[in-house]
């Protein structure tokens, strides 16, 4: 695909890497005021600590004094950009969130400790857009309904049947997200699947994942491959 290109016919150019943090900063700190002091104190903490540290334990060591500022001054930027990226990402979310089609992204963008899963919905509701997405990992497999309970419900047990029959041996859980009380927030995605118990090998995983992906190939699937939930529409009445 070509660049874009200025009157000039240079590709215009992309902004620094501190541009871009500083885009990300302003982002962050416009849907969470609160992130802004954390960010702070994430990021002048260490280097107070070692200004102390280097006081007391360094006396009259101007080079040791130096140093240990310096290296104070180097963790407090590594936390500064760790949380950072933390907080931007649940800004990023809490941005979406309630839109159709959002856990599609954490399930893209966010899954780690070797869970993985597909990004498009293994059910979904053409009339209200409710969608439940499927991710498999050592702690077993995990159905994320999105939309209210009341509406997913019906397209999670039927889910749930299908691997019943397929893993009739492997946990499943279930993550709703959407209006409901209990419903967990975006962000908390990963973390909630961090904290199911593990009772798969890597091998299995691969197996079980395989055993999916089998099923998935000869049988209809209630959203054909590649489909947009966003754009999905119902089917016209005959």
């Amino acid at each position: 695909m070509a660049r874009t290109t200025t009157a000039t016919g240079k590709a215009p150019k992309e902004p620094g890497r501190i541009a871009q943090m500083w885009t990300v900063l302003k982002m962050t700190v416009r849907e969470d005021p609160a992130s802004l002091w954390i960010l702070l104190a994430a990021g002048i903490a260490p280097i107070l600590l070692a200004v102390l540290l280097g006081l007391l334990l360094l006396p009259g060591n101007v080079i040791g004094l130096v140093l240990v500022i310096i290296a104070g001054v180097l963790l407090g930027l590594l936390l500064f950009l760790i949380v950072l990226g933390r907080r931007a990402e649940r800004a990023a979310y809490s941005r979406i969130a309630g839109q159709a089609g959002a856990a599609s992204a954490v399930i893209q963008n966010s899954l780690r400790g070797g869970w993985t899963g597909d990004s498009m919905p293994v059910g979904i509701n053409p009339k209200t857009q409710d969608a439940v997405y499927r991710v498999i990992g050592k702690g077993g497999v995990a159905l994320i309904a999105e939309g209210p309970a009341s509406r997913t419900q019906r397209l999670v047990d039927e889910q749930r049947r299908i691997l019943q029959r397929v893993l009739p041996n492997v946990p499943i859980h279930v993550i709703k997200v959407g209006p409901d009380a209990d419903a967990v927030p975006l962000h908390r995605i990963p973390a909630t699947l961090r904290r199911y118990k593990r009772v798969l090998r890597r091998a299995e995983v691969r197996t079980a994942n395989s055993r999916l992906s089998s099923l998935e190939r000869d049988r209809s699937l209630p959203i054909p491959k590649g489909m947009d939930p966003l754009r999905a529409r119902a089917p016209r009445p005959r």
